[in-house]
């Protein structure tokens, strides 16, 4: 009689900083996508996470996604990146409307002592899903960005990091008493990813 075994999914360091810095890359396609910032029509739909996603065609926006999403797995991989926020911006003013903030945490055991964790795929997927349900209906409960925009990617890393020459330093682009709401987060065992998004709180009085 044959003896069959569980099939485990062993997450590695290496593997959960892969699946981190690729949910950043399509987050990041899905907030450009939802919120107006590039035409609608320079977006083509791709399946992903078990959803309709939308990616941009646009050449230097995919190259810089592509690159930030790099940094970011090596960055993840030394255990050294706190949390990204990518902000949306005022292109006439530079004003910040919305700060979307990625905080990671990251557990340390795997760095001391080497060791994998144990997570299904279809469950990390699951968590992946209902955050990027909740950005694509982001239209729902943020303002209208009613005014051409433009965005930036912030990184928090360790201070003994390596950045690279194409990395500079920014002030945090913080939102003065903005409104906030929090999303789901996802966590691989290794890193957990919590999301809020802050918004400029347009204070108007109903008449």
């Amino acid at each position: 009689m044959a003896s069959r075994t569980v099939a485990k999914d062993i997450i590695t360091l290496r593997g959960s900083a892969a699946i981190v810095s690729e949910f950043f890359g399509y987050a990041a396609n899905s907030i450009l996508y939802n919120r107006g910032v590039y035409p609608e029509e320079s977006f083509a739909k791709v399946k992903k996470y078990g959803l309709p996603m939308l990616l941009t065609q646009d050449e230097g926006v995919k190259s810089f996604i592509t690159n930030l999403t790099a940094q970011l797995s090596e960055w993840l991989e030394a255990g050294k990146l706190q949390r990204v926020v990518m902000v949306i911006m005022s292109k006439a003013t530079n004003e910040v409307l919305e700060r979307w903030n990625f905080s990671i945490e990251t557990d340390s055991h795997v760095f001391e002592k080497g060791v994998s964790r144990e997570k299904s795929d279809r469950e990390i997927m699951r968590e992946i899903q209902a955050i990027m349900r909740q950005i694509a209906s982001s239209i729902t409960y943020l303002p209208c960005l009613d005014e051409p925009c433009v965005f930036d990617v912030l990184a928090y890393t360790d201070t003994d990091v390596a950045v690279p020459f194409t990395w500079i330093e920014s002030d945090p682009k913080l939102i003065a008493n903005p409104q906030m709401v929090k999303l789901h987060s996802f966590d691989t065992k290794i890193h957990k990813v919590d999301t809020l998004v802050s918004y400029k709180n347009d204070e108007w009085d109903e008449q």
